[in-house]
């Protein structure tokens, strides 16, 4: 079984398939327009983004937020050529099914790491063998992804509830629209966030110790000074699209983002 390590990016053996697959909007997250299946143009010869050390200045704050799981690199090792080198390839259209199922396993890794949910644990360990069985597929064009997704997320939402415990109404905030609230020093321990919108919210101080933020929009927010030890299902992505400082306390499966 694959550790969280095993599902983080390694940019350096990938073809570079999130510059050429993804779709760019020209916005505050790209500063150009990029059409799904075209390079961008930082994209080097040898795969390497030439912008890499200055994404954001440079208005590129999109490409520092996505997170493929490790599908990226994945899929170039199962190609074994560049999609330079046989065009046409199905690499493009493989990387987001593949992300998804990678995302997948990443949750199913960290529920499996909680001890309170013992009776669940051959459940997970099934739904895993079976994602990852899936994900090795050499069609990934025929995976149904929602339908894995369902049954993921209903372990994850068992996880969720005996992980947090019983908790309050005022804690049950899941898609809840909080974008831009002022949450200053708000106990969101132990709160359901799934899906929440949290973008530019400021959390500044707030308590979100084993919040279950699987989903959860965290653009812009302000995460300074805020605990979110023990928190549920978060993920790097999420991490480096907020804002936060020194003072911040994060889970170990993520790292402090270097514009922070």
């Amino acid at each position: 079984m694959p550790t969280k390590t095993d599902l983080r990016a390694d940019c350096s053996s990938c073809f570079g398939l999130c510059c050429v697959a993804l779709t760019f909007s020209k916005s505050a997250d790209f500063a150009i327009d990029k059409p799904a299946g075209e390079a961008c143009r930082n994209l080097d010869d040898a795969f390497r983004c030439r912008i890499h050390t200055e994404l954001r200045p440079q208005g590129f704050q999109g490409c520092t937020v996505y997170d493929c799981f490790g599908a990226g690199q994945e899929i170039s090792r199962r190609a074994g050529k560049s999609w330079r080198e046989q065009p046409g390839a199905d690499m493009f259209a493989a990387l987001p099914i593949l992300r998804q199922l990678h995302e997948l396993l990443w949750y199913l890794t960290e529920a499996l790491t909680y001890k309170a949910i013992a009776p669940l644990h051959a459940d997970l360990r099934t739904a895993f063998a079976r994602v990852e069985e899936v994900s090795r597929t050499t069609d990934l064009a025929a995976v149904d992804v929602m339908a894995e997704r369902s049954v993921v997320n209903e372990l994850l939402l068992k996880t969720s509830k005996l992980v947090r415990g019983k908790q309050p109404k005022s804690k049950e905030r899941r898609g809840a629209d909080l974008m831009g609230k002022r949450l200053r020093g708000a106990d969101l321990s132990n709160a359901n966030l799934r899906g929440a919108y949290l973008i530019a919210a400021d959390l500044t101080n707030a308590n979100l110790r084993q919040a279950d933020l699987i989903g959860a929009d965290l653009r812009d927010a302000n995460l300074q000074g805020a605990d979110l030890t023990g928190a549920l299902f978060l993920t790097q992505s999420q991490i480096t699209a907020a804002h936060g400082d020194s003072a911040t306390k994060l889970p170990p499966a993520v790292t402090r983002p270097s514009h922070w």
